[in-house]
């Protein structure tokens, strides 16, 4: 089966795929400014490789919501 070009797709899914696309950008921009507004030790695990990976990975949206909810701490109370 040869891939379908970008000209070859329905308008829908076009739509579909720009709308993704932006939500994906939209997360990892948020995630990434709260990573380099926190300190080391509020982040679980390295922040270098958080920002790598948010920055390198194609994830459709799920490495970042990974990241808001397992790689933050919770504030000690």
């Amino acid at each position: 089966m040869a891939k379908k070009r970008w000209r070859d797709l329905s308008p829908r899914t076009r739509r579909i795929i720009l709308v993704a696309s932006a939500v994906d950008g939209a997360l990892k921009a948020v995630a990434l400014a709260d990573l380099k507004r926190r300190d080391a030790d509020e982040v679980n695990g390295s922040k270098r490789a958080w920002a790598t990976a948010l920055t390198l990975l194609n994830s459709a949206g799920v490495l970042p919501v990974v990241y808001f909810v397992r790689g933050r701490r919770r504030p000690a109370a």
